[in-house]
């Protein structure tokens, strides 16, 4: 593996009642992360092709990792999302070229399917920093009920030659969802979209 990991952890957040409705079966979610060492510290580099590379390695590592969390065959997942923080002598290219050109398509391997664009977020912060995981169904970008997001955090990561990773999947869309739009059961999966 090119990617030099410090830390890999998981996150399981279960969801029973919500303003005191029981919730069944519960929302679940999780997020794998992974705190890898950024090759490119404190320095500009024009070709980011290493830490594209990184991606792709921590994509199917990564929704593994969370898709055993939740205890269910990949292709159960219904949405997804994906995050990355670079520490503060990273930049934000730095976290685009893990997120972007190659990270999806062994997160959709491991999921089977993934037609809809897997939100994303990337940011720069020191240890403790919050990424909050964009969230949204894996076949159909316009499913309501699954607009969400999953915050994740460790205590001492990312430092600052470091970059924090993350992907999250789901079983299920936001709690007692109510707001309308394209149902699951409705979803087509042809474009992404609908």
């Amino acid at each position: 593996m090119k990617a030099k990991i410090r830390k890999l952890l998981t996150f399981l957040e279960e969801t029973r009642y919500e303003m005191g409705q029981p919730i069944e079966p519960p929302t679940r979610r999780a997020a794998a992360v992974a705190v890898i060492e950024n090759p490119f510290a404190g320095r500009y580099v024009e070709d980011l092709s290493e830490l594209i590379d990184i991606g792709e390695e921590l994509g199917e590592l990564l929704a593994t990792r969370a898709v055993k969390a939740l205890g269910i065959e990949g292709r159960r997942a219904e949405s997804y999302g994906k995050a990355a923080a670079v520490g503060e002598n990273g930049e934000l290219e730095h976290a685009a070229a893990i997120l972007h050109p190659k990270l999806g398509a062994p997160v959709r391997k491991v999921l089977g399917t993934g037609t809809a664009l897997i939100p994303s977020s990337k940011k720069r912060g020191g240890p403790g920093v919050t990424l909050d995981v964009p969230l949204g169904h894996k076949d159909a970008a316009f499913v309501r009920s699954h607009f969400d997001g999953m915050e994740v955090r460790v205590a001492d990561a990312p430092r600052a030659n470091e970059i924090m990773v993350a992907v999250a999947v789901t079983d299920s869309g936001r709690p007692l969802p109510r707001v309308g739009g394209l149902k699951k059961d409705e979803i087509k999966g042809l474009d992404g979209l609908r």
